[in-house]
């Protein structure tokens, strides 16, 4: 899996011009599923996602996490993080998993984020999707596993 994380003010994605989830302060998740992630990519993400520390502590220091501020996720399914470009310009996904292993997958990880306690927020799995955001810092993650 990788997952790109985004540190957000607030964050939205639209499907034909309506807003279909939203979320204030917390993580933008962008998320890439390969064909042979399974438990083992879940549980080390969730662990790491949930307990990354990059919000300010009442000293100003990056120390807090999303639990701490109590913040929120906003989650997107994106293939294309697997995109090879090595060839020519046009990309290929074959690296990313099909449909019918990445969403079960995809909808796995965000019922165990949400099981943390983290209010969770998603996209609509293969959809065209209009990803807005405040990007906050900015502080981007890049996660894989």
């Amino acid at each position: 899996m990788r997952v790109v994380v985004q540190r957000v003010a607030k964050a939205q994605v639209s499907i034909d011009e309506q807003v279909v989830s939203k979320i204030r302060q917390g993580f933008l998740l962008l998320v890439g599923i390969a064909p042979d992630d399974g438990e083992e990519q879940l549980d080390y993400l969730v662990r790491k996602i949930t307990n990354l520390r990059v919000f300010s502590d009442a000293a100003g220091k990056m120390n807090a996490s999303l639990a701490d501020i109590n913040g929120e996720i906003l989650s997107i399914s994106q293939f294309t993080l697997y995109a090879d470009t090595k060839k020519g310009n046009r990309p290929s996904f074959t690296g990313a998993a099909k449909p019918e292993i990445a969403a079960p997958l995809y909808d796995e990880f965000n019922r165990r984020l949400a099981a943390t306690g983290i209010h969770v927020e998603t996209g609509e799995f293969g959809a065209d999707m209009q990803v807005e955001l405040v990007n906050d810092g900015p502080v981007t993650i890049i996660y894989e596993k």
